[in-house]
């Protein structure tokens, strides 16, 4: 029974550490789908989780705090799209360009505003996203297998976990259900075609967009108003880049790209769940190697599944009507 708990345990974190690259991937996923790279979902992240801190703190309002997440986000993804879409810009530079104002902005204003080094003051009560006990949680915590999935892994989570995994067969539904889910993708293989047919390809990528700000957004404020009740610097640590690559292993639906980042927060869990713990035959294995396991397998899977994975045709490349 011991096993099964800490098994219970380890999915539990899983789920948890999973939740901001699922929503960063969903983002990347709307952005790729209508042609535009976004390497600058890590700065859209780091944005959103300073303002959603911020505000939070400064009007005691968790969910003043998540709209300020979503409205910071939305604003630097316009400006990813006003350099790559109006200007027609590199997309690649102008997303590395946002993650790094986004570092640096951060900082500076949190230095300016609270005095804490950079960092946010610590989030109360009410100026967060606490967890939510489903009925029946605690009263059936005992019961052998059934208790412990029920009060662990369903009930106890935040709302903007369950938000994020509805937002799967959501995205799927927008993606391949509706007119402009069906226009997004045109827009991603064959702009050209959407143009003709009389549909502005710039504001079909800026919608699109605007989608990548929303989740990011929410991304972001996970970070920020869950799992460590305050802004720190650099919080989002590489988990923008690691969605895109969940992104690209998935190849690009949204139900893969679940079980994507399912799989790296699970590699994100052991991780912590076996620090210092020594294994059988192996032995007690450094910290700092079980801490580097979800960029390890970032690279193994980008080096192993990029050039089979085949994005969309227009993808990174500025549209310019024919004349």
């Amino acid at each position: 029974m011991d096993v099964f708990i800490a098994i219970v345990q380890i999915l539990d974190s899983t789920i948890r550490l999973s939740v901001p690259l699922l929503l960063a991937c969903l983002a990347g996923l709307f952005s790729e789908r209508s042609g535009i790279f976004d390497i600058g979902l890590e700065g859209k992240m780091l944005v959103g989780a300073f303002a959603g801190a911020a505000a939070a703190s400064v009007f005691h309002s968790a969910f003043i705090g998540l709209g300020m997440a979503i409205l910071i986000s939305v604003a630097f993804a316009m400006v990813h799209g006003f350099a790559s879409i109006t200007h027609r810009g590199n997309q690649i530079v102008s997303g590395v360009a946002i993650n790094f104002i986004a570092a640096g902005s951060t900082i500076i204003l949190g230095q300016a505003w609270f005095q804490q080094g950079g960092r946010t003051p610590a989030l109360q009560p009410g100026e967060r996203f606490d967890a939510i006990v489903w009925p029946g949680a605690e009263a059936v915590r005992g019961v052998p297998i059934i208790g412990p999935i029920y009060a662990e892994l369903i009930s106890g989570h935040s709302l903007l976990v369950y938000l994020a995994f509805l937002m799967v067969p959501f995205t799927w539904w927008v993606l391949f259900r509706t007119r402009f889910g069906l226009r997004l993708r045109a827009v991603g293989e064959n702009p050209a075609a959407v143009d003709t047919a009389g549909i502005s390809v710039a504001w079909l990528r800026y919608r699109a967009l605007i989608c990548t700000g929303i989740l990011t957004g929410v991304a972001g404020a996970y970070l920020s108003m869950v799992q460590n009740g305050g802004f720190v610097k650099d919080m989002t640590a590489g988990k923008g880049y690691i969605a895109l690559a969940a992104l690209i292993f998935a190849k690009w639906k949204p139900v893969n790209a679940m079980f994507a980042c399912l799989l790296f927060g699970f590699l994100d869990a052991a991780a912590i769940r076996l620090q210092g713990s020594p294994l059988p035959i192996i032995g007690k294995v450094p910290v700092q190697f079980m801490q580097a396991l979800p960029y390890i397998l970032t690279v193994i899977l980008l080096a192993g599944f990029i050039g089979k994975a085949i994005p969309p045709r227009a993808g990174g490349v500025p549209y310019v009507k024919e004349r």
